[in-house]
């Protein structure tokens, strides 16, 4: 593996997308705990639905950016040497053309089934009490890693870090945990490490390079001079 991407919400907060933190952020008007908790959603599924369904009926409102569509054509040189993780839940990568995207924290045009996790299915509409699971009938759930659940796809992320030669991470602080584990296992096994973020740590002991500003002006650039 050549290179390991990392992107964060900085990323899709540059296409109009509210990040979940911060000012104005999704969760200013909702508490974490009543929509972002296995235990929100079984106290009062509706609610839940409704709010990661008002989330998902206007993805198409925003569009990817310089960023999104520079690491797409990075991925069309690189081929099966790059790998995109994401925390984001957004559709923006793909939008932008990325195909070799793991989504970490799960994605809003998913759902999964409450019976067996592993039946995950591509779904565009307004779930409902009556949105059954394809594969076996089972009422269904937003496909979102909520706090307490374990990130999704942890092995095939952890692997590439293995065997990566570089390591970059963008629109993120990469300071909290399980993400911020990625940098400490890259730089470990003698991956060079790049941080492009609107504000860097240039005292980050386990970063090599730091590129700040903006992710759509820095990452375009980043990615046409990569080797």
């Amino acid at each position: 593996m050549k290179l390991v991407v990392l992107t964060g919400a900085g990323i899709s907060a540059e296409s109009g997308l509210r990040t979940f933190r911060g000012n104005n952020g999704l969760w200013e008007n909702e508490k974490i705990e009543d929509v972002a908790t296995p235990e929100g959603y079984y106290r009062d599924k509706a609610r839940v639905r409704n709010f990661y369904n008002s989330l998902r009926v206007g993805l198409p409102n925003y569009k990817p950016n310089a960023a999104h569509f520079a690491l797409a054509k990075l991925e069309e040189r690189l081929g099966d040497d790059f790998l995109l993780v994401t925390q984001n839940v957004d559709d923006l990568h793909e939008r932008a053309g990325s195909k070799r995207v793991l989504h970490m924290h799960g994605a809003l045009k998913q759902l999964r089934c409450e019976a067996n996790e592993s039946h995950v299915f591509n779904f565009d509409g307004e779930e409902t009490a009556e949105t059954k699971c394809p594969f076996c009938g089972a009422p269904t759930r937003p496909h979102i890693v909520w706090f307490g659940e374990i990130p999704l796809y942890m092995d095939k992320i952890e692997n590439a870090l293995l065997h990566t030669k570089e390591f970059a991470y963008i629109g993120t602080s990469s300071v909290v945990y399980p993400a911020a584990g990625f940098k400490q296992l890259a730089k470990h096994y003698k991956a060079h490490v790049t941080c492009l973020n609107l504000e860097v740590d240039r005292e980050d002991r386990n970063t090599d390079a730091f590129l700040e500003g903006k992710a759509s002006e820095v990452v375009p650039t980043w990615c046409e001079n990569f080797k």
